[in-house]
Formats: structure tokens, sequence, C-alpha cells
């Protein structure tokens, strides 16, 4: 099989250094072009050593002629920038944007959660929010393909498959996520130089951090019902992890027991989202360095309510490993490749 001709827009961050490192093992992808701005002629081991080793190319600056001999593009971009890159697609050309500009359906709803235009609302009905394990199949039809946000990652993977069964009362439901600082992007350390980024728990966005936007939009998808949720996003002094602890009732006569056994059931054929005991207490490190979701379903000390506990790594399974992860579905490849446990 012949390999495909990527560029990387926006190889520098956290998150584009991630999917470089990903896609060096990638053995159906040649990384083309890698680009940038402020990082023009650098090499990109220049931000991660463990790079120094591989054949890559120097960064240089975006520019629409470089699309004629690229299959796909991967834009790890500041809000707003993929949608002026996507203006130059051919039908040959597949997207993958790991930012927020193809997320949301509605360009107004782009404008009240990024208080920007959309600048390419024509091209959304070519793009699908592509949660893999959710909508993936359907994503061989489009040519833009939207990752979805980290926390809303490691909050929808527990809660579909709930409301998709009526599970659930999809009332009231608290989301309380806490993520290594890398979440923020390379600006964190700035941000925060005068508020001991690490040795300090910071809640940031509460009530209104963007996320809300398409957390209630996949929501709606599988439930007839009004829905009302509280999320509030933390940084916490770690690198890298996520755990979102969501607090919610359940319907008349459902059991924790049945919770499990319909969310076992539902990813039983998935490869990355990992359904655990009854309270098993987990963390962050269960899943660093991997595209793994663990979920786990406690007890609460009310009847009707249980905990869930659902643990990914921000830059893998929320951002660079689920772009990976769409790749391997858009084209066919086996869905594990580039993704096996414990990539560095």
């Amino acid at each position: 099989m012949p390999k495909l001709n990527a560029l990387v827009a926006g190889s520098t961050g956290y998150i584009g250094v991630q999917l470089i490192k990903l896609l060096v093992k990638h053995k159906y992808i040649n990384i083309k072009y890698l680009c940038g701005n402020s990082s023009v002629g650098k090499k990109v081991s220049n931000y991660d050593k463990s790079l120094s080793n591989k054949k890559l190319p120097k960064i240089i600056k975006f520019n629409k002629k470089l699309l004629k001999d690229v299959d796909v593009i991967f834009t790890a971009l500041p809000n707003g920038e993929a949608q002026d890159i996507s203006r130059y697609l051919t039908k040959n050309i597949t997207l993958i944007d790991l930012a927020a500009d193809f997320r949301l359906e509605k360009g107004l709803n782009y404008l009240k959660w990024y208080k920007q235009k959309h600048r390419a609302t024509n091209l959304i009905k070519r793009s699908l929010y592509t949660l893999p394990e959710i909508n993936g199949k359907d994503l061989k039809k489009y040519q833009i393909i939207s990752c979805p946000g980290c926390y809303p990652t490691s909050i929808l993977l527990p809660l579909i498959p709930l409301f998709k069964n009526k599970l659930v009362k999809v009332k009231n439901i608290i989301m309380d996520s806490k993520s290594g600082y890398s979440g923020a992007g390379r600006g964190v350390h700035k941000k925060y130089k005068d508020k001991n980024l690490y040795e300090s728990l910071s809640a940031y966005g509460v009530g209104f951090h963007r996320h809300n936007s398409e957390i209630d939009q996949m929501l709606k998808k599988f439930t007839q019902k009004e829905i009302s949720f509280n999320f509030t996003p933390h940084l916490t002094p770690m690198f890298r992890g996520i755990l979102s602890t969501i607090y919610i009732d359940l319907e008349n006569n459902v059991s924790q027991s049945k919770v499990i056994k319909v969310l076992k059931d539902f990813y039983k054929k998935e490869d990355f989202v990992k359904i655990l005991k009854a309270d098993r207490l987990i963390g962050t490190n269960d899943v660093i360095n991997s595209n793994n979701c663990f979920i786990s379903v406690c007890k609460s000390k009310y009847k009707n309510k249980i905990i869930i506990l659902s643990a990914i790594d921000n830059l893998i399974k929320g951002g660079a490993g689920q772009a990976v992860q769409n790749l391997n579905i858009k084209f066919n490849f086996p869905i594990k490749t580039a993704l096996s446990w414990n990539q560095s």
C-alpha cells in the first residue's frame, strides 16, 4: 500500500508535536510538510528531543501550492485558522482538524461560543464531528473530519450509551473535569506565571467553558428530552491526562450493574474504551501515553445515583491519537496503526 503524503499545520504546540510523534510511527503516512508561523526554519526536534533522530522536514510557512502533492492535512492551529486552509481543499484531500473550527453544526453557535465569525460556513456540511467509537462509521463520506475536544471526549464516551439506552435522567448532571496543564497549550506558562501553575489546582471557564457547546450538541442527538448539566474544568499541576467525574441520577429500576453491562456491550468491539469492574478507582496514570479511555461506574451513598470516572490522555485520546484513529478509519488502515500502548 503506497503511503499518503501528510501536511501538519501547527506542528510545534503540544498537540502538534504529539501528532508528529504518532505519525512518524505510522507505516502508511509520509510526513511531507510541517508548517508553522513563528517556528519557520526550525526543526520540530527543537520542541521535543525525542524526534532528533527522525528524518523530518524543517518547518515552513503554509502555502496553498503545497497541497498539490498532499493527501491529508492535519490542523492543530488556533481556532479559526483551519477554516482558512479548508478553502483550498481539492476533492482528493482530507482535512483532519484538531481544533474547534468544524465542531459546531451552525456558524451562529461558533460565533456565540468562540467570539469570532465562522469563515467557511459553506464547508460545515462537508464536515463531521467524529468521536470514532460513536459515529466513526459515518466519516468516510466526509472530506473534513472534526476531532472532539479533550474534555468532551472523556465525558461523551461514558454518557452517550446511557442516554441512548434511557438509563439515566438527563437533567442536573454534574461534570467535574481535571486536566494536565498541557491542555491549555504552550501559552499556559506565561498566562499562569504569577499563579503557581506547578503547585496549584485552578478552576477556569466556570459555567461557560466553550466545550459546553459540543457536549450539549452531541448529547441532544441521543434523547428527545430537555437536558441540563453543569461542566467545570480545572487545570492541575501535572503535564498531561484528564480525569472526569460525572454525577448523574438513574432512571427508575436501573442498577449500577445494569449500567456497567450496557457500557460493556456497547464498547465490546472497541479497542480503546475499557469498561472496568464496579467501583474501580482510576487515575490519569492508568491511561498516560495511550489512546485508551478507562471508565469506572461507582456507587453513590444515594440509591438512585451513580458516579462515573473517566480517564484519558488529553494529548492522545483527547487529541492526536483520536485524529490518527479517525485517519485509520477514513482510509481503511488497521485501527491500531501507530496507536499501540505506551507510545512516547
